[in-house]
């Protein structure tokens, strides 16, 4: 999974006038976004979860502690991502940090409900990575585009761009692939491969669908 903040504000025209200010989203918009949104993932966890496929990050490393210790999926994945938390309170809007942890929670929750509520019979690895890929995209935009995420390393990536000049992607790139390597030691080599396609549908879908100035609620 990805992590992302969409800092973008309008800006003055050639013309030297400055564009309507964006209009703002209301709490109701808001509180309905982050369920559409982490409704759309926790499906996706579910389908990868059915073909053991995995993402990045600290979602990827919660799929690898649940698959290989058994250990409850949602509550691995909210509990390793208090720390970031720290960080966020320290360099992100307090409105991000309280949508991203609302977020978090709800997604923690909606993977225990969502499996008692869809049950899926025969379903094609390559299929579950690409449909999972793009649920998991559609369900981030979702999220981003009311200024909320899923937090974990991008919340890290971001401060070390801040703090350090490194580049939040490739940092978030890096971790990524150290996940991706652990995951060699545990699963098939076909099994993270397929994983690996869904997180380029993921990324693909994030590309097509979210570029600075197209979309200016927030």
């Amino acid at each position: 999974m990805t992590d992302f903040v969409d800092s973008t504000t309008p800006t003055a025209t050639t013309t030297g006038t400055r564009p309507p200010a964006a209009p703002r989203h209301s709490l109701a918009e808001d509180a309905l976004a982050l369920l559409f949104g982490t409704s759309l993932i926790a499906l996706a966890v579910t389908l990868f979860q059915h073909e053991r496929l995995l993402g990045g990050g600290v979602a990827g490393l919660s799929f690898l502690l649940h698959y290989s210790l058994d250990w409850n999926y949602g509550l691995v994945f909210f509990v390793l991502n208090l720390p970031f938390y720290a960080l966020a309170w320290r360099r992100m809007p307090r409105a991000f940090l309280v949508k991203t942890i609302i977020a978090v929670a709800l997604l923690s929750l909606l993977t225990e409900i969502t499996p008692r509520c869809v049950s899926f019979g025969t379903v094609q690895p390559l299929y579950a990575a690409l449909i999972g890929g793009v649920l998991l995209g559609v369900g981030f935009l979702i999220l981003f585009r009311h200024q909320a995420s899923l937090g974990g390393v991008g919340i890290l990536a971001y401060w070390l761009q801040e703090t350090r000049g490194w580049r939040a992607g490739q940092v978030q790139m890096a971790t990524d692939g150290l996940v991706l390597l652990l995951a060699l030691l545990t699963m098939p080599l076909p099994q993270v491969a397929l994983s690996v396609i869904g997180a380029v549908v993921l990324n693909l879908t994030l590309i097509v669908n979210h570029r600075a100035g197209r979309y200016m609620a927030h």
